[in-house]
């Protein structure tokens, strides 16, 4: 049975999330008409970043070109992107235009050719009946083998500096990326330790939608890709990501030990384990977005978690993500809302439906959101 929230539930949380500056169904904070200038934290030694005078509004509804950042202007450039460092006397930087995770173009051939041989490991429609005790062992393998990130915030949610300043990103963060991907989930990682709510957009193979608006937004197609509409900075490269992200949000915490260097060692192992899953967009998904965005609690190394992130990719639905890793500030808020604190616990503003069960919310998913239907 999909879990209701009373009423004195939804205005805590509709509280609490509007304090926080989240944009859900139930607590939606409009910021289309946003207008950006600069960042507010002082440029890192190693990693200075392009800023932008455009509004959000303008970066979200119409394609822009890469560009160069020169004397703090964008200028036009067309097919290489490149950033502005302390180190360089030219003011450039190139970064990789392949792989997205500092790797390039041979970590793009890698998951080329993986793609099809997982595919034939991954059991099929993803709609159909399942052996959940597989689906958890892999799931809890997958979670083994990135132990030590993704788990927990490294703010700790009883300290008076968090109770007093409910979020860092007072907008939601926009990810494009897709579940499979190893640099997309060490971006995800970050978000978790940062406690960060995020605009997912999932992106598989065969996109219908998202991977249109990466081109058209970026000028290629390149994940992750980051959309941030407090600074109107937007960008590829999760090393790159990773570092923007600790230094406008971390309040002066850096990523933990290992995270940035792992990701080529272990982090291909969810994507093996898991057969590919929430790689490729499932055939019968229906076409046209919900007109409202799923909401989903979540955080990055849970097994349970990514067998739903999994499925939300592979129909294509953008949802808004709450991380509630160990430490996170919205376990309250959680327990309030569903009565406990395990997740994954998703919310579908289109229909009503709560659920707090991955088994449930997989069956759910796949016949709510199939083209049968429409």
């Amino acid at each position: 049975m999909p879990l209701r929230q009373s009423a004195k539930q939804s205005s805590t949380a509709r509280n609490w999330l509007l304090n926080e500056g989240g944009m859900s169904s139930l607590f939606s904070l409009a910021c289309s008409n946003a207008s950006v200038a600069t960042l507010t934290s002082a440029p890192s030694k190693n990693f200075a970043i392009p800023v932008t005078s455009k509004s959000v509004s303008s970066l979200k509804s119409s394609p822009f070109s890469r560009r160069l950042y020169r004397n703090g202007y964008w200028i036009s450039h067309r097919s290489k992107i490149r950033a502005k460092t302390a180190d360089s006397d030219n003011g450039t930087s190139e970064l990789a235009s392949g792989g997205g995770g500092g790797s390039g173009n041979a970590s793009t051939s890698l998951l080329s050719i993986l793609c099809p041989l997982l595919k034939l490991f991954s059991g099929g429609d993803p709609s159909k009946n399942r052996s959940y005790s597989w689906e958890e062992a892999t799931s809890s393998l997958s979670s083994l083998a990135r132990f030590p990130w993704g788990s927990r915030s490294l703010a700790d949610a009883d300290t008076e500096e968090n109770q007093e300043t409910s979020s860092s990103a007072p907008k939601l963060l926009q990810l494009f990326e897709f579940e499979a991907c190893p640099f997309c989930r060490r971006v995800r990682e970050a978000m978790t330790e940062l406690d960060l709510c995020v605009e997912v957009y999932p992106c598989p193979k065969g996109s219908v939608r998202h991977r249109q608006m990466v081109r058209e937004f970026g000028g290629k197609e390149q994940f992750p890709f980051l959309i941030d509409p407090n600074t109107g900075i937007s960008m590829y490269e999760s090393g790159d990501i990773v570092k923007y992200l600790f230094q406008q949000y971390g309040k002066g915490k850096g990523p933990s030990t290992g995270l940035l260097e792992s990701t080529l060692f272990t982090g291909w192992m969810p994507t093996i384990l898991r057969a590919g899953r929430g790689m490729t967009l499932w055939d019968k998904a229906r076409l046209d977005a919900p007109s409202q965005k799923l909401e989903l609690f979540s955080y990055e190394n849970n097994a349970h978690a990514r067998i739903v992130r999994e499925a939300f990719c592979e129909l294509e639905l953008p949802y808004i993500l709450y991380n509630v890793g160990e430490g996170s500030q919205r376990k309250k808020l959680l327990l309030d809302m569903s009565g406990s604190q395990e997740v994954p616990y998703m919310i579908d503003p289109n229909t009503g439906a709560q659920i707090g069960d991955y088994k449930k919310i997989l069956p759910y998913l796949f016949e709510t959101y199939s083209l049968a239907t429409v």
